[in-house]
């Protein structure tokens, strides 16, 4: 495993080259597909080819799950969670002012006049 954006240099080309490890290539495409920003603009914050960034996408979506996925699964069942809740508790609150609304009437409306 390299470390996070070391340098090689490639003897046949004489150029230098970053490599990043398997978990820096995960978090970058989790952080990508969570945020919901544009690659282009991921690349830029992690200073990376937006080229590299497709391709680990590609590659990470034809390995088995790994802890990206895990992630991401446990943050879409977390929103499906607060998605019913927040729908329950807009019920009750419009159950709440339908009630507040009946008892706050003034009397003398036509209901025991």
């Amino acid at each position: 495993m390299c470390e996070l954006g070391a340098t090689h240099m490639n003897p046949e080309t004489n150029t230098k080259h970053k490599r990043y490890d398997e978990v820096f290539k995960r978090s970058a495409v989790e952080h990508w597909m969570v945020s919901g920003k544009s690659a282009r603009l991921i690349a830029a914050e992690l200073g990376i080819n937006v080229q590299n960034l497709h391709k680990w996408k590609q590659k990470f979506k034809a390995l088995p799950a790994g802890p990206v996925a895990g992630t991401l699964e446990a943050f879409q069942a977390e929103n499906r969670r607060r998605q019913r809740e927040l729908h329950r508790v807009t019920r009750q609150r419009d159950i709440l002012k339908k009630t507040l609304g009946l008892i706050s009437e003034p009397p003398g409306n036509g209901l025991n006049a």
